[in-house]
């Protein structure tokens, strides 16, 4: 897959790809049905969104709320087929186009776009000004393909990244799971800890959580990817997500114990899946008590993960 951050300046190999647009944050099942109207239109199969999210862009100092980094998103679309990524640079440039500019300097003379997909409730341009009925105008004026696709619903709903992260922040990883496709993953490498776990017992991977929409704190029976490394391959385990009030800790992260493992992944990436809600974050009188409560996790997780 082919990375291209610049409208301005576009290889000609680059040119003429059939393009869903959006900020595809978790790839869920309704970017999904998007990406495969835009492979459908034939042509290099490509996305285009936008890096920073317009959302952080606008409102830098509002709490985290992405679902997946830059990186795993990319990750995520490759597995999907795509064979251009064009993950145009959000500035105060890009951001001041009118609809007009934006479908006529980006979309057709700048990227050189075939045909474009996007969902109903799509908006471009400054102010959010144009809206998909907008873009289909432009498309025919300036021609280039639209196709506008119709908004999926789920079990339990539009299916959105807003419905996501409700799901998670409730402490419903299944209902998350069911709109995305797939298990919702936390992705990164594997960081120095305090290593307390590694004395009671219970050695855990470290990662961060920063920048990405915190799931409800708690313990979570997990899949673990471990992506890279000697001990690369797929695993089992429980997770606490949280602050670690056993031990006043206040930075938000996620510590994974893998099960049946033996081995040091510092420096490892790796890809943690949310499974089941297990119990909240807890403080206990004392040590013992807290690893009683661990053997009790584990022991639940193994149960919740064979059944799969």
């Amino acid at each position: 897959m082919r990375v291209i951050r610049d409208y301005t300046y576009v290889d000609p190999a680059d040119r003429g790809a059939s393009v869903a647009i959006g900020n595809f944050d978790g790839v869920h099942i309704g970017h999904q049905t998007v990406i495969d109207l835009a492979r459908q239109a034939g042509g290099p199969l490509g996305i285009m969104t936008f890096e920073p999210h317009p959302r952080e862009y606008f409102a830098p100092d509002a709490p985290p709320f992405r679902l997946m980094s830059r990186e795993a998103r990319a990750n995520r679309l490759e597995k999907l087929g795509v064979e251009r990524l064009y993950e145009l640079n959000f500035n105060a440039a890009l951001a001041g186009l009118t609809p007009d500019e934006f479908a006529r300097n980006v979309i057709s003379e700048g990227l050189g776009l075939t045909h474009v997909v996007v969902g109903a409730d799509f908006c471009f341009g400054k102010g959010r000004a144009g809206n998909a009925s907008d873009l289909e105008r432009f498309g025919a004026e300036m021609g280039f393909g639209v196709t506008i696709a119709a908004l999926l619903e789920g079990d339990n709903g539009q299916v959105s990244s807003t419905a996501i992260r409700t799901a998670l922040t409730e402490g419903r990883p299944r209902d998350a799971a069911a709109m995305l496709g797939h298990w919702h993953r936390i992705d990164g490498p594997v960081v120095g800890g305090e290593q307390r776990g590694r004395k009671l017992g219970y050695p855990t991977a470290n990662m961060s959580i920063e920048g990405l929409h915190p799931p409800k704190f708690g313990v979570y029976a997990v899949l673990v990817d471990v992506l890279d490394g000697p001990h690369k391959g797929y695993y089992q385990g429980a997770a606490s997500l949280g602050v670690r009030p056993m031990f006043n800790g206040d930075v938000p992260n996620i510590e994974t114990y893998l099960f049946d493992f033996s081995g040091d992944l510092y420096g490892a990436e790796l890809s943690v899946a949310l499974v089941d809600y297990l119990r909240p974050e807890e403080t206990f009188d004392g040590l013992d008590a807290f690893i009683a409560q661990m053997d009790a996790d584990c022991a639940e997780a193994r149960k919740v993960l064979t059944a799969l």
